[in-house]
């Protein structure tokens, strides 16, 4: 049993059960035992790799369509070039690298990264060493003037709450014991409202998965486009009006039980692409294959592939195949653009 779990198990008995989202975070963010607060998730020798982690061309060309999106509402200057949950810097290093020769881009950006963990802050640090970028806390921290954003498997990290359908009604699931050990059930009371009026005709058994910390992120965003102009590019895995228990946790690369070893496995749920995009317009929706055969992944693969022979040529076909591929990340993961309201549609989009 993790030092965590123990905690939680003396929290339960003191106080009850507790909801799927203080769950999440206590195993996310707790200071002493939590997963992204103690060890490095990312890469081959962490629990799990992410698009930027596989290739570079996954950076290059988000960071071409921010840049052309920029061009095409004018070069604004100054503006914001934000990330949210950089990682390891590796993203954005490729966004920068591919924008060099964009004529004003880097003179006018401010870069800004919105990342809680010391230790990555440090290891973003020195991943954009001569960048110099500006970290903020409070997503409500981002200079008020135009912004080009990105988001890469940020989303699905934030704490979610769970509904179940139950005797007509919706119950949250909750996190409580059995036998002393960690396990799920549901609230004896109904919750008033449930997850929403749009799942009011959902089927018994049914489970809803609702994420209110998205909210305030949304909202400073869409604001930031509504009173400036710019774009955001929010790329995870999940889907328009997502149903279903989607909570997983990944350790050393294999799903695992989300409550078997509190603090020591990452935790994720689908993010639901609708709720992210209520409120605005106008935006546009698609699946990561699609945006980056758009973008012209496939002519970047090939000449890349030019220099490359044996097992480094094959790994390249193979991180190509595994981006696109409709089999793999291709159309498990989506990308919801949002853009300034005078703005025109961002590349990469149909």
């Amino acid at each position: 049993m993790t030092a965590l779990a123990e905690i939680l198990i003396r929290r339960i008995h003191e106080d009850g059960p507790m909801t799927v989202a203080s769950y999440m975070a206590e195993c996310l963010l707790h200071p002493e035992h939590g997963y992204y607060t103690t060890r490095p998730p990312f890469g081959a020798q962490g629990d799990f790799v992410t698009a930027p982690e596989i290739s570079q061309m996954f950076g290059e060309l988000i960071g071409l369509c921010l840049a052309q999106s920029w061009l095409d509402q004018g070069a604004p200057a100054p503006f914001t070039l934000a990330e949210l949950g950089p990682g390891r810097g590796t993203l954005m290093a490729d966004v920068l690298r591919a924008t060099r020769g964009v004529p004003g881009f880097h003179a006018a950006l401010h870069l800004v990264l919105h990342e809680a963990s010391p230790a990555l802050r440090a290891v973003q640090a020195e991943t954009l060493r001569g960048y110099h970028p500006h970290w903020i806390a409070d997503i409500g921290a981002l200079p008020d003037q135009p912004l080009f954003l990105i988001a890469n498997e940020f989303f699905d990290a934030l704490p979610i709450h769970q509904y179940q359908r139950t005797h007509g009604q919706w119950h949250e699931r909750l996190i409580g014991l059995q036998a002393d050990h960690l396990a799920f059930g549901i609230a004896p009371d109904p919750t008033n409202g449930g997850p929403g009026p749009q799942f009011a005709a959902e089927p018994e058994g049914t489970v809803v998965e609702t994420c209110p910390q998205a909210r305030p992120y949304m909202a400073t965003i869409q604001h930031r486009l509504h009173a400036h102009g710019g774009l955001a590019l929010i790329v995870d895995y999940g889907g328009w009006r997502s149903k279903g228990d989607t909570l997983q946790a990944l350790k050393s690369h294999a799903f695992a039980d989300p409550l078997a070893e509190p603090g020591r496995a990452d935790l994720t749920a689908h993010v639901d692409f609708e709720a992210l995009a209520a409120g605005w317009a106008p935006y546009r929706y698609t699946t990561q294959g699609a945006f980056l055969t758009l973008l012209g992944i496939d002519a970047r693969a090939a000449r890349l592939a030019q220099g490359l022979t044996g097992a480094a040529l094959e790994n390249h076909r193979a991180a190509h195949h595994r981006l696109t591929n409709d089999a793999e990340m291709g159309s498990l993961f989506k990308v919801l653009a949002l853009y300034g309201p005078s703005a025109p549609p961002p590349p990469g989009f149909a």
